[in-house]
Formats: structure tokens, C-alpha cells, sequence
């Protein structure tokens, strides 16, 4: 997984805490020392999924499109990286010993079985956990994380 999922959910939560305020890529950069122009890419995609909208201009920047319970870590995860498996069964079998042709090894491999499994439950988690969760755990330790972070990007 890429460092912008990292970025992308972090973002997500900083304009939760912004209240609606629009915030610039460059502002939100600065929070972490991180690129501004790659993190404009990341803020991109997420506007392109839903889960932010951009507005040009100088007042402009990023919001959250939604509410944070109607944002999962699956659908921040799924803009950045896109929808497709992460494992991909190239069916090697074929070529191996006893590999026959006519059969689709995608679902008889145990490997390939066995991955699979492994990232459905993955995406069921990512699924079952929204940003609003993420926040109340970051709250929960971390009281004045909001208005800090309101302070910074204000």
C-alpha cells in the first residue's frame, strides 16, 4: 500500500476537525512536513471518489463531501489504490508440473484461495471502520488534538 493511503486518511481527518472549512493541499502538507503537490494528488482522487469536494480560488481548498460515519477506511483506501485485488493469481500452475489448461487454477490454487480469503477479510475490516471511529479513538487519547489542529491550519 502506498504512503498516500497514510496521507489520505490523515487528511480525512484533519477536515472533520475543520468543520467545514475548505483547506488548501499546501496547508495541509505543512502539517506533516510532507509534499504538497503529491498530497494535492492524493486530495484529487478522493474528490474524484466522493469523499472530498475541491473548491478553486483563494477561499478554496478540500472538504469532506460527506459525513465522517458515511466515510469507511476501505472507500479511502480503494481511491487511493484503486479496487483491484492486491493479490492477483497469474495461474503458474499451468506451466508447472501436472498443469493443465483447462483449468482455472484462480479458484482451485490453494494459494490463490488462501490470499484470497486473506484479503477479503482485510477489506472487511477496512469496511467495518469508518473515519468517525478513527476520530473518536484519536479524541479519546488525545482531548485537544481538534483545536490544535484548527489551530495550525487556520
Amino acid at each position: 500500500m502506498s504512503e498516500g493511503v497514510e496521507w489520505a486518511l490523515h487528511s480525512c481527518v484533519n477536515l472533520a476537525w475543520m468543520e467545514g472549512r475548505a483547506v488548501t493541499a499546501a496547508r495541509l502538507a505543512a502539517l506533516y512536513s510532507l509534499p504538497a503537490a503529491y498530497l494535492n494528488k492524493q486530495l484529487q482522487l478522493l474528490a474524484k471518489a466522493g469523499i472530498l469536494t475541491s473548491t478553486p480560488g483563494p477561499r478554496g481548498g478540500f472538504r469532506l463531501a460527506r459525513p465522517t460515519s458515511a466515510i469507511t477506511l476501505l472507500d479511502v483506501v480503494t481511491a487511493i489504490e484503486g479496487g483491484e485485488d492486491a493479490f492477483r493469481c497469474q495461474q503458474i500452475l499451468r506451466e508447472g508440473p501436472g498443469g493443465r489448461d483447462d483449468v482455472d487454477y484462480r479458484r482451485t490454487c490453494a494459494v490463490s484461495i488462501g490470499m484470497r480469503k486473506a484479503e477479503l477479510a482485510w477489506r472487511r475490516e477496512l469496511a467495518a471502520q469508518t473515519i468517525s471511529d478513527v476520530i473518536a479513538q484519536v479524541e479519546r487519547h488525545n482531548p485537544d488534538a481538534p483545536s490544535r489542529t484548527r489551530g495550525q491550519l487556520m
